[in-house]
């Protein structure tokens, strides 16, 4: 099971974490084995952001990170990079629809999860 984040948007985070790319692609792999079984409880209770064939993007809580960190046993700074990964892959999604400005503003009050199918 890979993650569902793109490489730039990876390398993008990666830049701005005390985290290694390496680690982060292993917390991004980890964080989808554990949101994949929850696709449908996540339909249920966030707003889809985006969807395409292949991932579907939500607005969740802003605890909803801490909450990972507890599931994963995750350092601050690592559930901080994964939050931020998860976040530029949503503002990517934004960017290509004409919606970044929307998606940028959302996640000033919320966070993003992006799950892949």
């Amino acid at each position: 099971m890979s993650s569902p984040i793109e490489g730039q948007v990876v390398l993008l985070a990666t830049a701005k974490a005390s985290v290694t790319g390496d680690r982060l692609f292993s917390l991004l792999e980890e964080a989808q084995r554990i949101l994949e079984p929850d696709l449908e409880s996540y339909r249920r209770r966030y707003e889809l952001a985006h969807e395409d064939d292949d991932i579907c993007c939500f607005f969740v809580p802003t605890d909803h990170w801490k909450e990972m960190e507890k599931n994963l046993g995750l350092e601050r700074r690592e559930r901080d990079a994964l939050e931020r990964a998860h976040e530029e892959q949503l503002k990517r999604f934004g960017k290509r629809e004409g919606r970044r400005e929307e998606f940028e503003t959302a996640l000033d009050v919320r966070s993003a999860a992006v799950i892949g199918k």
